[in-house]
């Protein structure tokens, strides 16, 4: 459990009623837990059984740090908040036994049934009982694994390469819904993809409203690319906290591009891409103001890894490091650069040639 922030003496600690607020707010999650009769049935009759207990339970499940926020509760003198799922969470079962049935979906059905933090393997033999034992917990010690559609492993995080395998074999798109489903899904992966939003613009224009749908070059391209983009998508780093960040922004006629990355051993290692298309009033924007928003996005978007961590940022505009100074800026530029005062920014000249990305 993390402190979250401060409050004052005079607060009572109602955690009951910040818990029904949090459980109103949050879309339920409806993963169903095993019928009880069904597992006794299953497991009536076996000669052998081996019963194991998970430990700490739900705690054993990280929160995401851009969501630990939302478990903030209150008491006397402190905020705090959890960086592990905690038991009063309402969606905290069923993520729990979605988990434990993906750790052990080949066993299920076979040897084994998962209640919950409750697993019980079971057969008419001694010697196939210890069998299965030790596949339970060999496939507890795998160091890698497919979770919620990406491979992570010690070398960082990885696109699933059997859902690249089916958008790959794609052909061209002939209807609208085609091209939706298409920016759906490889739109999951975007996180993988440097320009994403640059690169589908052609796909994505075929979904404006009152547009006729033409399949031309421009869109035959663009598929071609994001699929490539995809089949060779690199691997993104885990991120050091004692490292600072590196913050690469670029931006296009219509679309903005960021690259999060941090630097090890001299190489700079990506930890996500971001990128989003301009509207109307930005795309009309000056190049020093769009140079300034690209920035500003990348803040906005990396906010939960920048906050109260050193960034530097490379710009390839000189004239933004003097931004900051000018006394006559428009009133959106000012509100841009209060937002920038919260983090600790360091701007830098681009150099491309001292700025290789490493996969």
């Amino acid at each position: 459990m993390g402190k979250s922030g401060s409050s004052s003496a005079e607060e009572v600690w109602d955690d009951g009623r910040e818990e029904s607020a949090r459980r109103d707010a949050t879309r339920k999650d409806h993963f169903m837990l095993p019928f009880i009769d069904q597992v006794l049935e299953k497991l009536a009759g076996k000669s052998h059984y081996c019963f194991l207990d998970g430990f700490s339970r739900y705690m054993q499940i990280h929160i995401a740090l851009v969501d630990q926020h939302k478990t903030t509760f209150t008491c006397p003198f402190e905020t705090f908040a959890y960086i592990r799922m905690s038991f009063g969470l309402c969606n905290a079962s069923s993520t729990f036994q979605r988990c434990m049935i993906s750790f052990f979906s080949d066993l299920l059905e076979d040897c084994m049934e998962v209640f919950m933090d409750c697993f019980t393997m079971y057969i008419k033999s001694f010697e196939a009982c210890l069998n299965n034992l030790s596949r339970v917990l060999l496939s507890l010690h795998g160091t890698e694994g497919i979770v919620l559609r990406h491979l992570v492993s010690t070398r960082g995080i990885e696109v699933d390469k059997s859902k690249v395998d089916i958008i790959s074999s794609l052909s061209n798109l002939a209807f609208v819904w085609e091209v939706r489903s298409f920016i759906g899904h490889v739109g999951f992966y975007r996180r993988f993809i440097k320009d994403f939003n640059k690169i589908a613009l052609p796909l994505s224009k075929l979904l404006q409203k009152d547009v006729d749908f033409v399949f031309n070059q421009p869109c035959v391209d663009a598929l071609q690319e994001l699929k490539k983009r995809l089949m060779f998508a690199p691997i993104l780093q885990s991120l050091n906290w004692e490292l600072p960040f590196e913050l690469m922004c670029n931006v296009s006629n219509f679309t903005l591009g960021a690259v999060l990355g941090q630097r090890v051993k001299k190489k700079l290692h990506v930890i996500t891409y971001a990128s989003r298309t301009m509207d109307l009033a930005q795309v009309n924007y000056t190049t020093t103001e769009k140079k300034l928003l690209e920035i500003v996005f990348a803040l906005d978007k990396f906010r939960s890894y920048l906050l109260g961590s050193k960034i530097i940022v490379f710009s390839n505009h000189v004239t933004l490091k003097f931004l900051l100074k000018k006394p006559d800026a428009k009133s959106y530029m000012i509100r841009w650069m209060l937002l920038l005062q919260e983090f600790n920014v360091k701007i830098r000249d681009k150099k491309g040639a001292k700025n290789a990305i490493a996969d």
